[in-house]
């Protein structure tokens, strides 16, 4: 075997070395490009006003760093879903310590807004509607990879059938 290294015994060396920085130049990349599917919420009140001018709630999922399943759903489900149906879809770390401004307009860190929500399990999706109310049941956890994707799609469906039908008046008693 022919070596391109003068030294043949730093070859190896250099070889694992150059691997080695490759691979994780390109885990870098690869873990920017996952985080980059979701935008990170900085102004939940202007996303919000911007999801429900365009007829549709805000949806939010609370990701933690590191989290595998996290990675499926934002890259498998919520990302494809917000590139393909124009989906107004943010995400906050629940162990983060970056700010932005809540629905009042109140700067508070991810971790205090999590904190706030009281979500405990990563990832969760939530869906916000007028006046920044819970427009559809939360999903916590990830669950089957076999139901996780119908689990989001009816949570949506009825976050959006909430966003249509006003909610009824209350009718006077006539006793």
């Amino acid at each position: 075997m022919t070596s391109l290294f003068p030294n043949s015994h730093v070859a190896p060396v250099l070889s694992r070395r150059a691997w080695l920085g490759t691979a994780l130049m390109l885990g870098i990349a690869q873990s920017a490009t996952a985080a980059a599917t979701l935008p990170i919420a900085k102004s939940l009140r202007i996303e919000l006003a911007q999801a429900l001018k365009g007829g549709n709630p805000l949806v939010l999922m609370v990701s933690l760093d590191g989290c595998p399943y996290c990675k499926v759903a934002r890259e498998q489900y919520l990302g494809p879903m917000r590139d393909e149906q124009d989906l107004p879809i943010v995400q906050v770390d629940m162990q983060s310590s970056a700010t932005l401004q809540d629905f009042r307009g109140v700067v508070l860190t991810h971790f205090e807004l999590v904190q706030a929500w009281k979500v405990t399990l990563a990832p969760t999706v939530l869906f916000f509607g007028p006046e920044a109310a819970e427009v559809a049941p939360r999903l916590a956890g990830f669950g089957s990879p076999d139901y996780y994707g119908t689990n989001l799609e009816q949570r949506l469906e009825q976050a959006r059938v909430a966003l249509r039908i006003p909610t009824p008046a209350k009718i006077p008693s006539t006793r």
